[in-house]
């Protein structure tokens, strides 16, 4: 059972590792992304912030999106986690997600600055509101214990 679609730059980190599994009662984390599956150093990395308990695999987006489908990862809570916004529309498009918390991208010349520690450009401000306009909850929300911000009040 899906828990939750993140997108977060940072992939698995302390705050998520912790925090998120903890809260979404999470025993899987699937890190989407088609990089890091050829990544072996990166992947060495974050496994440093692996949970006790938790398992962490690393998929392509195509990928992630066949081991869902396939029905492989039903005996888990799984927790998703994309690097960004334009691969998170790719598997809530797949997968009839309707729920993403965007959780932190990293800030590029000509981004905005939407809230604390996520920043969109254009194209991706379109993609939130398409998202949105399909029924999907966006909001940001760094930690579990902090306040949601919906996107469709920000853009």
């Amino acid at each position: 059972m899906i828990k939750l679609l993140r997108i977060d730059h940072r992939l698995l980190h302390g705050q998520v590792a912790f925090s998120w599994s903890q809260a979404l009662n999470a025993n899987a984390i699937l890190l989407a992304n088609d990089a890091l599956v050829h990544d072996k150093l990166r992947q060495n990395v974050i496994k440093f912030s692996k949970p006790a308990g938790v398992k962490v695999i690393a998929k392509s987006l195509e990928d992630s999106v066949a081991a869902i489908k396939s029905g492989v990862t039903d005996k888990y809570n799984l927790f998703i986690i994309v690097e960004s916004i334009e691969d998170c529309e790719k598997l809530v498009n797949a997968l009839d997600i309707k729920e993403v918390n965007l959780g932190g991208t990293y800030p590029h010349e000509g981004y905005e600055k939407l809230e604390v520690a996520v920043y969109a450009n254009e194209e991706d401000k379109n993609i939130l509101r398409r998202m949105i306009a399909n029924g999907v909850d966006v909001y940001i929300q760094g930690v579990p214990s902090s306040n949601r911000v919906n996107v469709k009040d920000i853009i």
